[in-house]
């Protein structure tokens, strides 16, 4: 019986160490994911972080204008570029029932939504007064007369309840509102 057991702990023995190698083992085709026995594990990559110069590029040859500013107290240097930024003024026509005016601010949500999204405006927003300009939406895109295309297919607009005035607004890149 002795003869018996010894062996059999010794399979035992050998197994269970090749089984530990095995989870450990790292994917050698794939250096970032890790295999653990058959689940893997993706490690993400850092992200890569582009210079002020190349940013700048990537910018211009889009058709954005950009320019470099360095901060006389601070020595920093920031890349600024020019934005569009649409005033919605209200229109001499205020002739609707409630329905349509629901209705019309319904799709003008959906159109500054999609603004959003697709990444042509950065931020709008109402203004909290009764004054004559309702609010802002900010565009990033390289040229006036694309602002003005995309702030007059704003349904407020086209049902002439809105008027857009659109100014160039210089900002420094990346930098978020505080």
């Amino acid at each position: 019986m002795k003869k018996l057991i010894l062996p059999f702990l010794c399979v035992l023995l050998l197994v269970s160490c090749k089984n530990e190698t095995k989870q450990g083992d790292s994917n050698s085709e794939d250096p970032g994911k890790t295999v653990t026995d058959t689940i893997i594990v993706e490690v993400p990559a850092e992200p890569v972080k582009k210079t002020l110069k190349e940013i700048k590029e990537e910018l211009t040859a889009k058709g954005f204008k950009t320019y470099v500013h360095v901060n006389e107290t601070t020595q920093d240097t920031v890349l600024m570029q020019q934005y569009f930024m649409a005033f919605l003024k209200k229109s001499a026509i205020k002739m609707q029932n409630e329905e349509e005016s629901e209705r019309l601010q319904k799709l003008h949500l959906e159109h500054l939504s999609k603004m959003y999204e697709l990444g042509y405006a950065d931020i709008s927003g109402p203004f909290g007064d009764d004054g004559d300009i309702s609010g802002i939406t900010i565009y990033n895109v390289p040229t006036l007369k694309m602002a003005d295309s995309l702030a007059k297919a704003d349904p407020m607009v086209e049902a002439e309840r809105l008027e857009i005035e659109i100014h160039p607004w210089w900002a420094a890149k990346g930098v978020g509102l505080r």
